[in-house]
């Protein structure tokens, strides 16, 4: 049965011709009534994907004792918002808030906001979080002022992105246009003036056929977090597969039970990705006036948190669990794992020391 965001898209395509891979991955994974996100809970064995936090609980817990040691490092301003951005079913959120009732005065001045369009996973967030008395955000936009901590777990990848294919006369953007069989990449038949949006090195340097992608949506939020953190103080930390620096290559990928499928197959029920360039991000929040730290290797950053220190821990606890702690331990920091591909950036006010992990 064909699904019924396929239906809509194919109707729009039909009136306004091909859709950028921007608008496509928009509406797969946010349509209000069809969007992958909006329909369902994505997480977990019964779901499509696993993230750090769903992993182990030493996730979350080192990620809120970052969150109140560079509280401290900031002046320990008192309230101070504790943001995540799409925060999934609230468990990092959970396990960080358990960990920072070790530093009482950090946990005492929190106020914790969620960033989250899913009425879904805000449901599964509220079940999880009901003591923490959350507020609720479908856009940066709206968050209140003053100094926040804001943690981003995975939320960069399925922000949209657009994909520029490299021809003789420049670069022509790619679009999803529709056919008998489903969804399909098309190329603008002229060159795009939006190539200008291309990092220098892939836009100049990049053979015949290659691909580049873009985020506006990724580097507007990075520059909004870069003038809050200049203007109100307060910090960032970014968690996410990608790159360092600018590359090209078609990074799209939908991924369903657990599994690989075709980008452009049915809308609305895979999940849409793409790597993360972190040098785009640190670009746009430090030309807004953030300091920025890293990327560093998640496995590094966990590694220098003390995880090998909190796995033993736990261990001790529940020998019994041993082996499966050890074994999410690696899964967390292991090069072949998620130690090395997933990167981890940090923001924050100039003039004061790398936060720690950096």
């Amino acid at each position: 049965m064909t699904p019924p965001l396929a239906r809509l898209l194919a109707r729009r395509i039909a009136v306004e011709g091909p859709i950028t891979v921007a608008a496509f991955m928009a509406d797969a994974l946010g349509h209000p009534a069809h969007g992958y996100y909006v329909t369902r809970d994505p997480l977990g064995a019964a779901g499509d994907f696993t993230t750090a936090p769903e992993i182990s609980q030493m996730f979350g817990e080192l990620v809120g004792l970052w969150a109140a040691d560079t509280w401290a490092r900031i002046g320990a301003p008192n309230p101070v918002l504790l943001v995540e951005l799409g925060p999934g079913r609230g468990t990092l959120m959970a396990d960080a808030l358990r960990a920072a009732r070790t530093v009482p005065a950090f946990r005492a001045a929190v106020r914790v906001h969620l960033v989250e369009t899913s009425p879904v996973l805000r449901a599964r967030q509220a079940a999880a979080l009901g003591g923490a008395d959350p507020a609720w955000h479908a856009d940066v936009a709206t968050l209140p002022p003053g100094p926040a901590i804001v943690i981003a777990n995975e939320f960069f990848d399925a922000l949209p992105i657009r994909q520029f294919v490299r021809g003789p006369g420049g670069w022509h953007e790619r679009r999803v246009t529709a056919t008998d069989a489903g969804f399909a990449p098309a190329l603008d038949p002229l060159p795009s003036a939006a190539a200008a949006l291309i990092p220098d090195p892939v836009r100049l340097g990049a053979p015949l056929g290659a691909v580049a992608e873009v985020s506006p949506a990724g580097r507007a939020v990075a520059r909004w977090l870069g003038e809050r953190i200049a203007g109100d103080g307060g910090a960032a930390l970014i968690v996410d597969y990608g790159h360092d620096r600018p590359g090209a290559g078609d990074t799209l990928q939908a991924v369903r039970g657990h599994g690989p499928v075709p980008p452009f197959d049915a809308p609305g029920t895979a999940d849409l990705t793409a790597h993360v360039c972190f040098a785009s991000l640190a670009a746009a929040a430090a030309g807004a006036g953030a300091a920025i730290h890293g990327p560093v290797g998640q496995g590094a950053f966990l590694e220098a948190l003390g995880i090998r220190e909190r796995a033993d821990a736990l261990s001790r606890a529940a020998p019994d669990r041993a082996e499966a702690i050890a074994s999410a331990r690696d899964r967390l920091i292991g090069a072949d794992a998620m130690g090395t591909l997933f990167r981890v950036l940090a923001m924050g006010p100039r003039g004061i020391a790398p936060p720690a992990g950096f």
